[in-house]
């Protein structure tokens, strides 16, 4: 074991509610002092960056209740119990977009905030989407599809004015490693 490493002693789910949970661990640090740590807990998620036919990105607008407006970003949700990150990928691009994709490639996993929450995303790039649908939203989901050109939204993510994390790391990382390949 890591001389790092806390020891969890008990846990519990503080509090639940639609998307994610509250846990409390009692914890033994590393001195060997006992302590209490609250984290998020939620499902895996997918982050897709879609590609239409002509190039372009598919993107999302929608409201973003924590933040008080509109977020530009890209398609993203959570896996249902059981269920394959690549389905669910297939699944929340269809549901938030209408689009259905030709092919899907894993671009990397990532933990984007391990200090308090425990959440996982799997990101996809989607090759040759074509609208084939109507959007199947959730009850609290209001979304406006639109497109820009990924060259677009590398410049946006520079000028900060792509403020969504989840999409900023898939153009970031996707610009770094995937794109000359």
């Amino acid at each position: 074991m890591d001389e790092l490493a806390w020891e969890t002693l008990d846990s519990r789910t503080s509090y639940t509610c639609e998307g994610f949970d509250v846990v409390t661990d009692d914890v033994r640090l590393p001195d060997g002092t006992d302590a209490e740590f609250d984290y998020l807990s939620e499902e895996d998620s997918v982050v897709l960056l879609p590609f239409d036919t002509e190039g372009n990105v598919v993107l999302i607008e929608e409201w973003r209740q924590a933040v008080g407006r509109v977020n530009r970003g890209l398609p993203a949700g959570n896996l249902e119990s059981g269920e394959d990150p690549e389905a669910a990928a297939h699944r929340e691009l269809a549901e938030e977009t209408g689009h259905e994709a030709g092919g899907l490639t894993h671009l990397t996993s990532v933990e984007p905030a391990n200090g308090f929450a425990d959440a996982l995303f799997h990101y996809y790039v989607a090759h040759d989407c074509e609208p084939t649908a109507d959007q199947e939203l959730d009850y609290n989901e209001s979304i406006r599809v639109t497109t820009a050109s990924f060259t677009s939204l590398l410049a946006a993510a520079r000028e900060g004015d792509l403020r969504d994390g989840r999409s900023m790391l898939a153009v970031l990382y996707y610009a770094l490693f995937e794109r000359e390949s």
